[in-house]
């Protein structure tokens, strides 16, 4: 066999398997004798020329990361557990392959204890109440931590606070005191403004004699709808005391 066409058939064979695809998401860095390229390659179709080369693959999509539940004690001494996801991707891949050793655990360690840090220093309501607050706060923190790796933190979600059996039986009663007191504002306003009315069909009434002896018989008739075995006339008392002026008359 002819040695040249040996050797332009080795070098095919090495052109081809310096070839590598990078899919649209996923970005090389190059190291050629331990010195990086300028730009990483990709996406695309691109050459690694081995050993000379070497490609590191970094994935520039959305990361969703899963922090663990983490003890956290409050401002006001409640200890509680807390987990939360983690929005992030790399927006430099130089910087994630070069100044951190692994971008991903990096990142899930400083997520863990910037959410215990953070959420140590707040109230059990405020935790509670004001999350949007609190994730915007983890956030910028953990965005100003990961900049130097090439990472951008998109988004902090605190996702479950789970609290203390002991707690949230108390946090119930809280609740129940609290629905039980605005009941009571509740009816109490309902009598003031019921007295009111009453106040005033009470002058109504009285300026006029007739109107309350329309107002006995719409009571009878209401008694008399609900079809009771016993009937309750109400007697006027001015009735009544036309009779006894009448009596005392008599005996004088």
């Amino acid at each position: 066999m002819n040695p040249v066409f040996v050797v332009i058939l080795l070098i095919i064979f090495y052109l081809f398997s310096c070839l590598k695809i990078l899919n649209e998401y996923e970005r090389g860095v190059i190291f050629r004798l331990g010195r990086v390229l300028g730009d990483p390659k990709g996406p695309g179709l691109i050459f690694v020329f081995k050993p000379f080369d070497k490609m590191v693959r970094v994935s520039t999509r959305t990361v969703v990361l899963d922090v663990p539940p983490q003890d956290i004690i409050t401002k006001d001494n409640v200890s509680v557990k807390v987990n939360a996801v983690v929005y992030f991707r790399v927006f430099d891949p130089i910087k994630a392959v070069i100044e951190v050793e692994n971008f991903l655990f990096a990142t899930s360690q400083l997520a863990q204890t910037t959410l215990r840090s953070v959420l140590g220093q707040v109230e059990l309501d405020e935790l509670l109440s004001d999350r949007e607050k609190l994730n915007m706060s983890l956030q910028s923190i953990l965005d100003k931590h990961t900049d130097p790796w090439g990472v951008k933190v998109s988004a902090v979600e605190v996702k479950h606070v789970d609290l203390p059996d002991t707690m949230q039986r108390a946090m119930a009663r809280q609740a129940e005191a609290e629905r039980e007191k605005r009941a009571k504002i509740i009816h109490a306003d309902g009598e003031f403004q019921a007295s009111k009315k009453l106040a005033e069909a009470s002058e109504i009434i009285s300026s006029s004699p007739v109107a309350l002896q329309l107002r006995y018989l719409q009571t009878l008739m209401e008694i008399s709808a609900e079809k009771n075995s016993t009937i309750i006339f109400p007697l006027p008392i001015d009735f009544i005391s036309y009779f006894l002026e009448k009596g005392k008359e008599s005996k004088k």
